[in-house]
């Protein structure tokens, strides 16, 4: 598997402007009121505690990584579902957060008009073309989200998302050992729970 040390990455932009520390902060504020009432699915929790693990997931490897804009990476952690799962738009992120978060929440964001798998290889094509920091939020909230499965799905639907999970992971990897390696981890134990080991799902 590749390492940031093998792979030039196209977004990559070491001239620009590294995103202010103090704007995760109003970041998570922005992202309180705009999820404010929603669920994380399958269960009665508040939507960020989603947004809460996928942070969780990212800032170790952050620390180990001193030359990475930690700052832009936790804007588009905090932010990632905005546009996609609210009625904020591009433009809101882009006036409040600027250019840099504006793009990577937009690459993040899947095209709901598109089918499903391909609104999938669209955002990863979308997000590859971004800085190395926004491939990693994306490994990070896949890992999240590969904890538990909604009571109502179905094997069928379990064994797809884990296909999707390896499609994120084939697509993105190269960018964090440690975080290909988490996300390749909860791959195969949710394959082994609700794909190979479910008796109760249909």
């Amino acid at each position: 598997m590749m390492t940031t040390k093998d792979h030039a990455y196209e977004g990559d932009d070491p001239g620009k402007m590294r995103v202010p520390p103090d704007l995760p902060q109003h970041a998570w504020q922005f992202a309180a009121i705009r999820h404010q009432g929603q669920r994380y699915p399958g269960t009665e929790l508040p939507y960020l505690v989603h947004i809460g693990a996928v942070l969780l997931n990212l800032l170790p490897v952050l620390q180990e990584m001193p030359l990475l804009d930690s700052a832009l990476a936790q804007c588009c952690a905090i932010l990632h579902d905005t546009v996609e799962d609210t009625n904020t738009t591009g433009d809101e992120i882009r006036a409040q957060f600027g250019e840099q978060v504006a793009a990577g929440v937009l690459a993040l964001t899947k095209d709901k008009t598109l089918e499903k798998r391909l609104s999938m290889l669209d955002s990863l094509r979308r997000i590859r073309m971004q800085p190395r920091e926004i491939w990693m939020v994306k490994l990070a909230d896949r890992t999240a989200n590969l904890g538990e499965a909604p009571v109502h799905w179905t094997r069928e639907k379990c064994l797809a998302y884990a296909e999707e999970g390896q499609l994120i992971l084939d697509a993105l990897g190269g960018v964090s050992e440690v975080l290909a390696k988490r996300l390749s981890e909860r791959i195969t134990a949710w394959k082994t729970k609700y794909v190979e080991q479910s008796s109760l799902r249909r």
